[in-house]
């Protein structure tokens, strides 16, 4: 997702300048995310169990149907493809099952518990994605692909700190979610020329905004 491939997206100078920040952004936010995680040789069992658990109870369930929306709100045949490509892979290859594997031999199946540390910003992650506001959700799901891309060697180690030799899942989104990331910025960039009314940079992170404060409770609860 670095900026100077943005340029060979070929859209005017304003979308471009809107690109461009919009890249810039998520990389800030994807790095506070990585900032703020706990070091893993610190956490106990029931923490690192913690993590897995609540990462599993948000992902599970929640990550094709937020896709979904994003393809639902988009117009571009070009960025309807992109994001249906999206969703084959995790359809067809079955990253929930991957997940699910994964959370398991970890010990990390959710609890009741686990399911309502997060409720409260996992609601408010889905009432914005309801709204299908086409930008704005679009570089919500590039922010959520590019942090779990980075995200992926740590949830690994806790993994295998507590045992696991499970590795299929953190393989595959440590490599695939960067052009799942990019793919967004191209989609992302097709939207904004069908744009009529001008842009308000400071809006289209609403839904970066929300999904931060998500991935900080599945940190720290």
């Amino acid at each position: 997702m670095p900026s100077k491939d943005l340029s060979s997206i070929g859209v005017p100078t304003l979308e471009r300048t809107h690109l461009e920040r919009a890249s810039e952004h998520i990389e800030l936010a994807i790095d506070d995310a990585m900032a703020s995680l706990p070091k893993a040789e610190h956490l106990s069992a029931h923490d690192r169990r913690g993590i897995i658990a609540r990462y599993t109870a948000v992902l599970e369930g929640n990550f094709i149907y937020w896709m979904t929306a994003t393809y639902l709100s988009v117009s571009s045949a070009e960025a309807q493809e992109i994001i249906k490509d999206n969703l084959l892979e995790e359809v067809r290859d079955n990253h929930p099952g991957m997940l699910r594997r994964f959370a398991v031999a970890a010990g990390g199946n959710s609890t009741d518990v686990d399911r309502m540390a997060i409720q409260q910003d996992l609601q408010a992650v889905r009432a914005f994605v309801a709204r299908l506001a086409t930008l704005q959700l679009i570089l919500m799901m590039a922010f959520f692909e590019g942090f779990i891309q980075r995200f992926m060697p740590y949830l690994a180690d806790l993994a295998a700190r507590q045992g696991s030799r499970e590795t299929e899942y953190t393989d595959v989104h440590s490599v695939v979610d960067i052009a799942h990331t990019q793919g967004l910025l191209t989609a992302f960039a097709t939207e904004l020329e069908l744009q009529k009314d001008p842009v308000s940079s400071p809006t289209l992170y609403e839904g970066v905004e929300v999904l931060r404060s998500l991935i900080k409770t599945i940190i720290r609860p």
